[in-house]
């Protein structure tokens, strides 16, 4: 009998009828190029960034509302942000927020909750997606993502490529190979890291390349198989954890495996090896994605004034607090991200980043707008735990 949910995307499957489709949403990082805004304890994808009231993670839940039931929907958050997860998704079962007690990085994050689902339907296909980015033509989206999911049903382990609009050096590339046969499905012939400028020049003339937007689709079947193959010690953790998740022995176990499990991005974990023995594939996307990593990206996404000025509204919660105003005169380009309830006044200068939040002031040139997550190294080191 059948007792998927009826609003739960079915696509076929190797071997059997159907095979149902889980979107994981994972929610982790404290966004150190968005401090002082993005905090350990608040982090950006419970922001609302983009113009609009949904926070990251709202939106990401919501364009994913197409092919994926909230009950084949998972989050796998950190211990201080699950309550806020909860808050944001009052849809989402409470059993579908899977809390991981430490940040061990994204392949042990999305590995648990592909261990999780395939203990409850070993034939699912899943998704991967990040809560912290940006997609802005959703129905383009879910036809890619659409195409994605074909190619996981042959067996590959599928990333999403997004197609080039310039040089960027902040994101990773695909190197598109030979098509699969299968829709607009081709193999990735090699993961490249963030590149020089002059190389990611080649990279967007050449034609080959993709963004990798660290999104990927896949069997749950396929993706532990060859996690096992890779990362053996980590996949055997994971397995214990996921047999023991459904039963009281479940915090125990995480005490005693967790801490223990190896810390790698999926990335260098499983995709690059796996692509390395002709296994993963990509589909091209190009449906206004962006990471927001950066004040400056954030600045380039939002409407501007006349003069290019961006003042980012937060959609501040609170009703005792006044709504902030931003004062320039003779300005240009600013980004003002005002989050303390004062003014924020700025008279004669160009291309500056001013956050203002209630313990902490950030102006910095728009072109160093990377080199924030610096500031949050040395408040690290300074042991001024209290501001990240």
């Amino acid at each position: 009998m059948d007792t998927t949910p009826s609003s739960c995307w079915k696509v076929p499957s190797p071997g059997h009828d159907w095979a149902v489709f889980y979107a994981v949403i994972p929610a982790g990082g404290s966004g150190t190029r968005l401090w002082p805004l993005s905090r350990a304890g608040h982090p950006k994808f419970l922001h609302a960034l983009t113009g609009t009231p949904l926070s990251l993670l709202q939106a990401t839940y919501g364009r994913l509302e197409a092919l994926a039931a909230p009950e084949t929907t998972f989050v796998v958050t950190g211990v201080a942000h699950a309550a806020a997860v909860a808050r944001q998704l009052p849809g989402l079962p409470e059993g579908n927020i899977l809390v991981e007690p430490t940040p061990r990085d994204s392949c042990a994050a999305i590995g648990l909750a592909a261990a999780v689902i395939a203990r409850r339907d070993p034939h699912a296909v899943m998704g991967a997606f990040a809560a912290d980015q940006l997609v802005r033509d959703v129905p383009a989206f879910t036809e890619t993502l659409t195409k994605a999911i074909q190619g996981a049903e042959d067996g590959l382990l599928m990333t999403i490529g997004i197609t080039p609009t310039h040089p960027e050096t902040g994101y990773g590339y695909l190197h598109v190979g030979e098509p699969t046969g299968t829709g607009d499905v081709c193999k990735v012939a090699e993961f490249a890291e963030k590149p020089v400028l002059d190389v990611a020049k080649r990279y967007v003339e050449s034609g080959e390349y993709l963004w990798n937007a660290g999104m990927f689709v896949w069997r749950v079947d396929v993706f532990l198989d060859e996690l096992a193959r890779q990362q053996p010690s980590l996949h055997e953790g994971l397995m214990r954890i996921a047999e023991a998740w459904d039963t009281r022995e479940r915090e125990e176990v995480l005490a005693e495996i967790w801490p223990g499990l190896t810390k790698i991005s999926v990335d260098f974990g499983v995709m690059e090896g796996a692509g390395r023995a002709g296994l993963v594939g990509t589909v091209p996307g190009n449906f206004g994605w962006n990471d927001v990593g950066d004040f400056h990206t954030l600045g380039e996404l939002l409407e501007t004034d006349t003069a290019g000025n961006v003042v980012v509204d937060l959609g501040l919660e609170s009703s005792s607090q006044s709504k902030p105003t931003v004062l320039m005169q003779e300005s240009e380009r600013i980004v003002v991200v005002p989050h303390s309830g004062r003014l924020v006044a700025a008279v004669g200068v160009n291309d500056l980043i001013i956050v203002d939040t209630p313990d902490a002031l950030l102006i910095c040139p728009r072109a160093r707008a990377q080199d924030v997550k610096k500031l949050v190294d040395s408040l690290k080191e300074r042991g001024s735990i209290e501001l990240l």
